[in-house]
């Protein structure tokens, strides 16, 4: 056995290169390595293609499918793309005895689109759209797909789409990539390109309470695809424990057959518009009844995007170093931590500004004096004005307008969302999102006390839970549209004497805050009401 067939079973060499390289060389590059059981699974998928000759790893780093591969199938033609030349380097030396492996310091996108392959493999450099050249990457696959993506479209989806193209018939590719594009918006175009290429057969969503992959957070799936004519069916999995994909081996080796159906549907009934999350887990709104759009009775937009919060956020200390006068300063909530109940006081954030928390934002409004001059100067002369959110304000130091939001809501929580009234009428960064109530010109507006008393319920949360986004370590994001386009309990089939009553305890539970005695039983006795 040669020294490849032997590393295959074993994650040493990925650990020891973790281990002599800069956390930020390998963040630069995106290198977060596949954990073995499951680069395992994804290479059995491949093996169970009996005509697998040719092979692609698109995102090469250490060759850790590419070793498990030659282990079942030593006389594999495999091909593999790498654009970190450290780590080629290194793929290099592990991979000299095998001549039927062939390594190109060459980005994927850009190269081999004409090549088709029978297997396909990959965990790719996961990107956000502004952390790569999106722009002229996005043209290009759209232009050999001649399909439309959205601006917003991160990386590692273009490689999953490229790599379907390029797939031999019968041809098989496994991909492990983070699970938003599932639930977000942008996903609405991948999936649609799911769908018309008839080829994803495999969804497994990765539920592990801990990170699939070190120092990157966010959730996995895994997604099997065929280009083949003999499945028309996608099936969806959850697994929380590695010992689960044993289970799941099981049925993709016994392919084209699935097993349980509740979770399989036909290629033709899957909506690229809705979360997939409908499709493999179970949807709490069910549950209940008189349910409404959300949108209904608020709107969601995110809170102020500064582009530069250290340069634009101050406190008492900053403002007096640099002589800034408070009719310049805008009172704001920076960061989420400094709220700590669910009614913000004015008293609140007195407090946070006695304590010399950072809680202004600059604000400049004419005239200017001298002091603001010599600010933005100072900002000039820091290129604060050359960064992504201030290169596109005229003038870069604008603010953007948000009036001040009487409901605020947690963008990324554990625990469900966290709703703040905001007594003290003031703004908020990004740290949460800005709810306003809705006046519906038909039946006029709902009293926000009511309004706010329903988003205080478990009821509620657990109903926005069905739009969440879900990263690692349990951690849930909400965006503005998850929030608008989620179900609520419809207010309006609450009867006069019972709002009433519902206003009440929501006003006693209001009560128990400010006098920092916090009685939570006021909003448990709301349950029954929604």
């Amino acid at each position: 056995m040669s020294v490849v067939l032997k590393q295959a079973l074993s994650n040493d060499i990925e650990q020891d290169y973790s281990k002599y390289t800069l956390i930020e060389h390998r963040k630069k590059y995106a290198q977060f390595f596949t954990p073995p059981p499951i680069a395992r699974f994804m290479a059995k998928w491949l093996l169970g293609n009996v005509g697998l000759d040719s092979v692609l790893e698109p995102a090469f780093g250490l060759g850790i499918f590419s070793r498990y591969l030659l282990s079942e199938k030593s006389d594999l033609k495999i091909k593999g793309f790498e654009v970190d030349e450290n780590i080629l380097d290194q793929a290099k030396t592990i991979f000299d005895e095998n001549e039927n492996v062939q390594l190109t310091l060459q980005d994927y996108i850009s190269s081999d689109w004409e090549t088709k392959y029978d297997g396909i493999i990959c965990n790719p450099p996961y990107f956000k759209f502004h952390n790569y050249n999106n722009i002229s990457m996005i043209e290009e696959v759209e232009s050999k797909l001649c399909f439309k993506l959205n601006g917003f479209t991160n990386l590692y989806t273009l490689f999953l789409l490229k790599s379907i193209y390029q797939l031999n018939f019968n041809g098989r590719a496994a991909y492990i990539i983070p699970s938003e594009f599932l639930n977000s918006d942008y996903g609405k175009f991948v999936k649609s390109f799911l769908i018309q290429s008839k080829s994803v057969r495999h969804i497994i969503v990765i539920n592990f309470e801990e990170n699939v992959f070190e120092d990157a957070l966010t959730t996995a799936s895994i997604i099997l695809c065929s280009n083949d004519l003999v499945s028309n069916r996608v099936h969806f999995s959850v697994i929380n424990k590695l010992s689960d994909l044993g289970l799941i081996e099981y049925e993709i080796a016994a392919y084209p057959k699935y097993f349980n159906g509740y979770s399989t549907k036909l290629i033709t009934e899957l909506k690229p518009e809705i979360k997939w999350k409908a499709y493999y887990q179970e949807q709490n709104s069910l549950k209940y009844n008189n349910l409404v759009s959300f949108s209904k009775y608020g709107k969601v937009v995110r809170g102020i995007a500064t582009g530069a919060n250290d340069y634009f956020t101050f406190n008492k200390s900053k403002a007096g170093k640099h002589n800034i006068d408070t009719k310049y300063l805008l009172p704001c909530i920076c960061k989420a931590m400094d709220v700590k109940n669910a009614c913000f006081s004015v008293d609140d954030f007195n407090a946070l500004a006695e304590n010399d928390k950072f809680c202004y934002l600059l604000n400049v409004m004419p005239p200017i004096d001298q002091n603001i001059s010599n600010y933005l100067n100072s900002g000039l002369e820091k290129q604060v004005d050359k960064k992504f959110l201030t290169g596109s304000r005229n003038p870069w130091f604008a603010l953007e307008k948000r009036l001040p939001a009487p409901i605020w809501v947690s963008v990324f929580n554990r625990t469900g969302l966290k709703f703040i009234r905001n007594e003290a009428n003031i703004a908020n960064l990004t740290t949460f999102h800005c709810i306003y109530p809705v006046n519906n010109e038909l039946f006029g507006g709902i009293d926000i006390d009511l309004f706010f008393a329903y988003l205080l319920t478990e009821t509620a949360k657990e109903i926005f839970n069905d739009n969440c986004r879900e990263y690692g370590n349990g951690l849930q994001k909400f965006e503005p549209n998850d929030i608008n386009k989620a179900k609520m309990f419809d207010l309006q089939k609450i009867d006069k004497a019972t709002e009433k009553i519902i206003i009440s305890y929501y006003l006693e539970y209001r009560k128990s805050i400010i006098c920092s005695q916090i009685d939570e039983s006021y909003i448990k006795k709301l349950i029954k009401y929604f």
